[in-house]
């Protein structure tokens, strides 16, 4: 097994990689976190692969963590009498909600919300922003609007639509969102990542309809969410950094100064923060990614992500492994450099509420920094959220996260730097708090005799949210 970084890797299941042989290999080459897209497959089949996972990481144990990706809405054209057509640039372009295929002149946009929204000069993209158009008029009552279009190509039927820079007035969790969502929560994923979060109240909406059955991941792949990206980030659990319909949706030059703006911003809350899309995406076909992959990888593992994500290339790529074991290998190296905990180091920054637990933690890992041979920062939690602002200081140590509640340790997975643990014992008697920690650093090879270890934990042992304790331990030779 490769030796654990504090960077997580979160790996997308799909027909490359389905098989417990193949599930198996990728956890060995250093996979922290399996994402289900819902977007595909069918319900038996993420079935078949929540099991393998869960079964798996019982036999290793280790805590794999799941993530449930809902599809969002789908914005897309309807069909072509003869599958697709080419759009010149110049030509004027009809979109309706006529239930008729479509020809060189027009074709079915079956989304009434977005002619309610539609005004001249809006622009439109089609077909991943490969064709642009610019709206001339739009009739609201006949759901008909005129465009011109400015950037022509070949067209096909169910090509997504995309909207820079308009809200739609639609949820972000449609019909199927909510049969796959019930299905998810049932099954006992870890978390559910939201798709198409346009505003804090689709945050709001989705908690309503998943409570505490699971963390929540907002997916931020529209414009308008940058607008309440603070609002978003302190009502969400964890964030990802859509680069994909983002990519679409705003000029490409803006997404790295968006990310750098999110991740930063997730630090500041102590959410955890996943960069996603195309980060190796050459390896869906060849056993080696470019060089500027590679160095988006790093440039992610430089600003401080918790987790860094495979599409394809783990889904439906001919190389999924060596994927995984290639952004494993990139992280390391980029762990090793003392420049990366300068980063880490430098960017810290006081936390935004300075309540009981974020004084605690920020002095755990001021201490780490002073005091001789500390081997690891020991944090135990109920409900995680000490260990979150543990990671956000990103100490230049492991980060060992005890709790009663197996739920608790799996949820963990993509979170900076920790390592997860199931003790009902620690947290029935006061006395064996110091005894258990010591024990688990020693036992997992974190510590050895002569080394310090650094304990945050709350008192009552338990109490969800009162984290008022910080011990240190030295480990007798």
């Amino acid at each position: 097994m490769p030796q654990k970084t504090h960077t997580k890797i979160l790996a997308t299941i799909g027909p490359s990689s389905s098989s417990k042989e193949q599930i198996e290999k990728l956890i060995d080459a250093g996979c922290d976190a399996f994402r289900f897209n819902f977007s595909h497959g069918t319900h038996a089949e993420h079935k078949d692969r929540y099991e393998i996972v869960r079964k798996l990481s019982k036999e290793k144990n280790q805590h794999i963590t799941i993530v449930a990706d809902l599809q969002g809405p789908k914005l897309r054209v309807g069909e072509f009498k003869n599958g697709s057509i080419l759009l010149k640039e110049g030509q004027n372009f009809t979109l309706d909600m006529k239930q008729e295929r479509g020809d060189e002149e027009r074709v079915e946009l079956p989304h009434k919300e977005i002619f309610e929204v539609l005004k001249a000069g809006d622009k439109l993209l089609l077909n991943d922003g490969n064709i642009a158009l610019e709206v001339l008029s739009c009739d609201k009552e006949q759901y008909r609007a005129l465009t011109k279009v400015l950037v022509g190509g070949i067209l096909s039927g169910h090509k997504g639509v995309n909207l820079p820079n308009i809200t739609l007035p639609i949820s972000a969790i449609t019909e199927k969102d909510r049969k796959d969502l019930e299905f998810a929560l049932k099954l006992g994923v870890d978390w559910i990542s939201l798709s198409f979060v346009q505003t804090s109240d689709d945050v709001r909406e989705a908690r309503k309809l998943i409570g505490d059955k699971a963390w929540i991941i907002s997916k931020l792949e529209k414009p308008s969410a940058m607008d309440e990206l603070e609002e978003i980030i302190q009502l969400s659990d964890g964030i990802m950094v859509a680069r994909g319909d983002l990519g679409v949706e705003c000029p490409l030059p803006t997404v790295p100064v968006m990310q750098k703006r999110i991740v930063t911003a997730c630090r500041k809350y102590a959410r955890p923060v996943i960069v996603a899309t195309q980060m190796l995406e050459s390896m869906i076909n060849a056993p080696t990614p470019t060089r500027a992959e590679v160095s988006d990888v790093a440039t992610a593992v430089y600003d401080g992500a918790d987790t860094v994500m495979l599409s394809a290339e783990t889904a439906a790529g001919k190389y999924p492994v060596e994927a995984v074991k290639m952004m494993a290998s990139t992280i390391r190296q980029v762990e090793a450099d003392p420049l990366f905990h300068h980063l880490m180091e430098t960017s810290r920054t006081n936390p935004c509420c300075m309540g009981e637990a974020d004084s605690i933690t920020f002095a755990a890992s001021e201490i780490s920094c002073v005091l001789k041979k500390v081997a690891a920062i020991v944090t135990y939690t109920s409900s995680g959220l000490t260990t979150f602002l543990t990671a956000r200081e990103r100490p230049h140590l492991p980060i060992l996260a005890i709790t009663p509640d197996l739920v608790v340790a799996r949820r963990l997975g993509i979170v900076w730097g920790v390592k997860s643990f199931v003790n009902k014992e620690s947290f029935k008697s006061f006395e064996k708090v110091e005894d258990i920690a010591v024990k688990l650093a020693l036992e997992g090879g974190y510590a050895k005799s002569g080394d310090h270890i650094i304990i945050t934990a709350g008192f009552p042992l338990g109490k969800k949210g009162r984290t008022n304790m910080l011990h240190t331990v030295f480990i007798e030779q």
